[in-house]
């Protein structure tokens, strides 16, 4: 008896894995499919169902996002987000747990696909464990943002994220944006913002092997393109095939502590 009931024990799935397949076949996705929404592949999602690996924290964010309210909350409280955070900054959604009838706004979840509904909304921005540094410094060499670790959220207007799913945000490191961009300031990106044609003007996040993420103005002339610092006593970076930067996001805003 004592065997059998043990047997048991060892061959039950985790309840994350029961209900990432729960959710997968919501979804009606197959696990290929299913991967793409959160950044794995299809052997990733089957090693999660068989609770052979547990989902990554960026994984679990993700697997909220796609999830909804009410099964969000599990899935974020996995990779380490407490539902508190959340209500400290969006008071409303303590009506959303449990789920009620009627609501005057949408949540709109950042960093992953997201549904458009047509109600005022709020956009739950992932805060990235990253730092973009200025020109002259070193940033984090992580040029995925998805990827990278979620620190918690940040609420905000969904008119000022023209793209939720991959709006992100981070902390910036370095004195060559002042004062336009002073360190310690939170830029909020959208990664989905890369065409170099359209950032003329625009403060970028680019990306090197060597110096990581760095935050700056980005400036075409004729044929030229220059991540261009605020304060002109730092030396621009002339973007050419040669030194392999990329532009991963467009700078959307910035917030900072009063002092």
């Amino acid at each position: 008896m004592g065997k059998t009931s043990n047997t048991k024990k060892a061959s039950a799935k985790p309840d994350w894995a029961a209900r990432i397949i729960r959710l997968r076949q919501r979804l009606d996705l197959s696990q290929t499919a299913f991967g793409h929404e959160v950044h794995s592949s299809a052997m990733g999602v089957s090693r999660w169902e068989r609770g052979a690996q547990e989902p990554p924290s960026h994984s679990y964010v993700e697997l909220g996002n796609l999830a909804g309210d009410p099964d969000c909350w599990f899935f974020w409280s996995r990779a380490g987000l407490r539902s508190e955070d959340l209500m400290r900054v969006l008071p409303k959604l303590r009506t959303r747990r449990p789920r009620a009838e009627a609501q005057d706004f949408e949540l709109v979840h950042a960093g992953s696909s997201s549904k458009k509904v047509d109600k005022a909304q709020l956009v739950a921005i992932p805060l990235l464990k990253i730092v973009a540094a200025t020109n002259g410094e070193k940033g984090d060499s992580l040029p995925i943002l998805h990827e990278a670790p979620v620190e918690s959220f940040i609420a905000a207007p969904r008119d000022w994220c023209p793209n939720p799913a991959s709006t992100y945000s981070l902390r910036v490191r370095g004195d060559s944006m002042n004062p336009l961009i002073q360190s310690g300031y939170i830029l909020v990106v959208d990664s989905s913002q890369t065409d170099r044609s359209k950032l003329d003007g625009k403060v970028v996040i680019a990306w090197h092997k060597e110096t990581g993420l760095t935050v700056s103005s980005f400036r075409r002339y004729d044929h030229t393109e220059v991540l261009q610092p605020e304060n002109r006593e730092y030396e621009s970076i002339t973007l050419d095939r040669k030194n392999s930067w990329k532009i991963i996001a467009k700078v959307l805003w910035w917030i900072a502590k009063a002092p």
